[in-house]
């Protein structure tokens, strides 16, 4: 079951061709992110980004998604960045927290730099849950984000 954002092709009136995309990977559940990466390349490309301005840069773990997009989103050359993440609920409170502050320091990112930053990490409650979002039943989120940054960029 696809989301409403993997239904068909979206139509550009930018020249994808010439814009640089940075995706930001946590390096933190690498099985699930690692899909979402796979997800968004294949998105990207099929809209027409060359694989050449496709930047690929990880991060230890979600928490740190936030600065590494802000440092990617302040390059010049970037047009857009795409955060790729997956947090799952444990037995303590630190889910809350994590998201919370990803969700937060993603959007501080697009804001300060005026560029898409995009929202790609999955917060679920299993690793199940996860799986079902990169590439599972509910389709592959890592391609959605990218999506919603062509849609961005195209605003």
């Amino acid at each position: 079951m696809a989301g409403p954002l993997t239904s068909g092709k979206v139509s550009s009136k930018v020249n994808l061709a010439k814009k640089t995309f940075a995706i930001v990977v946590a390096e933190w559940n690498e099985e699930i992110t690692e899909a979402l990466y796979d997800g968004a390349v294949t998105c990207l490309k099929s809209h027409g980004v060359k694989k050449e301005n496709i930047i690929r840069k990880s991060v230890p773990g979600s928490f740190e998604l936030s600065l590494g997009a802000l440092w990617l989103a302040e390059e010049k050359k970037v047009d857009a960045v795409i955060c790729l993440g997956c947090v799952i609920q444990g037995d303590t409170p630190h889910f809350d927290y994590i998201c919370q502050a990803v969700a937060y320091g993603i959007t501080q990112a697009g804001l300060k730099t005026r560029k898409p930053v995009i929202f790609g990490v999955i917060t679920t409650l299993n690793h199940q849950q996860a799986l079902d979002r990169a590439g599972g039943k509910f389709g592959n989120k890592g391609e959605e984000a990218a999506l919603t940054a062509i849609k961005m960029l195209n605003f």
